[in-house]
């Protein structure tokens, strides 16, 4: 078993360097499925939820072959089963993506329930909504989606809730479909905005992606393209909060200030200083870090992949501090892990109400999902004394080195292994 050791005290000060979205790139990957063609991606994060989207294409009978660290080539050509298996399907949620792009390309798909992180009832009622408006029928069986349909055919859909992966995954269907669809209600993400320029430069005809309704005109044919993925907005906000929680200095690059917005509001009202550059921005933090209410809502709102992040750093913030989860139920379980290390914080459903203490104190934590493991990350680096992590393979399924680029900036973080029968014991 795998653990990160951090020690506390460190002030980052330094450049890092953001690298491609993770939430853009697994959906760009299935969607390379409806080109029957050669893709080349580029500025792909090394991260293991892309390692497991190569090995579901190549399960298919897809060739992937790395180019060079960032940058990937992939050959659809000669797909040969569209069904994704609950082996692979299991290790992360997008993997329902393949939904819509097999859907797309092949009139039927079959995949296993999706994995992922766990914080909350993940619904896919609306994807299946959207699917069946465009003509296909959807069954679940033993734990696999089915959809099939004679052929696909626009369709005015309106979601109930705004949802990213519906929204994704219904365009996936949508671009080949025959007619004109109208997606109402829609999310959107900067990563909606990519995957719609993905798909535009193999071919489809989608407008509107980044506002409220999208319009899809179907095409009979997508050809292969190269592509550059954007920069990951939670990666580069992770780090921001990273500088504002340790007193620091860091010039955070590759990076679209403008997709930061939400988040450097609330890092600013919290006593941080923020420089914007072109393609960069520079956080720093000299006085006490103060009290901020937040609310995570789908975007241009503050982000939820941001809260647990933001959440520890203000558990050293003077005063009280009142955050609301807007977007999933169950998003507060890494709080105990927090007051392991000292953290007042208290939790009453969607809402965490979170007193500043003088001090965190080292302790032995869990990374709970991804972003919960990045903000243990930001406590061990803002506490006095050892925090030891466990469950690290949430943090890798999602950023690039984290642990790397932190200790680039002056962080004290190392990985070490512990024999299973030690673990063992330990239980």
């Amino acid at each position: 078993m795998e653990r990160f050791v951090v020690e506390g005290g460190a002030v980052l000060r330094g450049e890092v360097t953001i690298s491609g979205a993770k939430n853009a790139v697994v959906a760009i990957i299935p969607a390379t499925v409806l080109a029957k063609d050669r893709c080349v991606i580029e500025n792909i994060p090394n991260i293991s939820d892309v390692t497991v989207l190569f090995k579901i294409l190549r399960e298919m009978g897809a060739t992937v072959r790395l180019l060079g660290k960032t940058t990937v080539e992939i050959d659809t050509t000669n797909i040969r089963e569209p069904v994704v298996p609950h082996e692979l399907a299991k290790y992360l949620r997008a993997s329902y993506y393949f939904l819509g792009s097999l859907l797309g390309r092949c009139n039927r798909a079959s995949v296993a329930m999706p994995g992922g992180c766990n914080f909350g009832v993940r619904p896919i009622d609306q994807h299946i909504k959207g699917f069946e408006a465009l003509g296909a029928q959807v069954s679940i069986d033993y734990g696999m989606i089915n959809a099939q349909a004679e052929e696909l055919i626009g369709a005015h859909i309106y979601f109930d809730v705004v949802s990213v992966g519906a929204t994704i995954n219904v365009m996936l269907a949508a671009v080949k479909a025959k007619g004109v669809t109208i997606l109402e209600n829609v999310a959107k993400e900067p990563h909606i905005v990519d995957l719609a320029n993905f798909l535009n430069s193999m071919g489809a005809d989608i407008r509107g992606a980044g506002t409220d309704v999208i319009k899809i005109h179907g095409v009979d044919v997508l050809r292969g393209t190269t592509y550059s993925i954007i920069p990951d907005q939670i990666e580069a906000g992770t780090y921001m909060v990273a500088a504002a929680a340790t007193g620091g200095d860091v010039l955070i690059k590759n990076v679209i200030p403008k997709h930061l917005e939400a988040i450097t509001e609330k890092l600013s009202k919290a006593g941080a200083q923020v420089t914007e550059y072109d393609d960069s921005i520079r956080f720093t933090r000299t006085g006490p870090l103060e009290k901020v209410n937040i609310k995570t809502m789908p975007h241009p709102g503050f982000p939820t992949d941001m809260q647990p992040q933001i959440a520890t750093m203000l558990c050293k913030a003077n005063g009280t501090s009142i955050i609301t989860e807007g977007v999933w139920d169950n998003r507060f379980k890494y709080v105990d892990e927090l007051r392991r290390m000292g953290a007042s914080i208290q939790v009453d459903g969607k809402v965490a109400v979170i007193e500043g203490v003088e001090c965190l104190t080292g302790a032995p934590v869990r990374a709970l999902d991804l972003r919960a493991g990045a903000a243990m990350l930001i406590a061990g680096l803002m506490a006095e004394g050892t925090t030891v992590i466990e469950d690290i393979h949430h943090i890798e399924r999602g950023y690039e080195d984290l642990t790397g680029k932190l200790n680039h900036l002056g962080a004290n973080i190392k990985k070490v292994t512990v024999p299973e029968e030690q673990v063992a014991k330990a239980l």
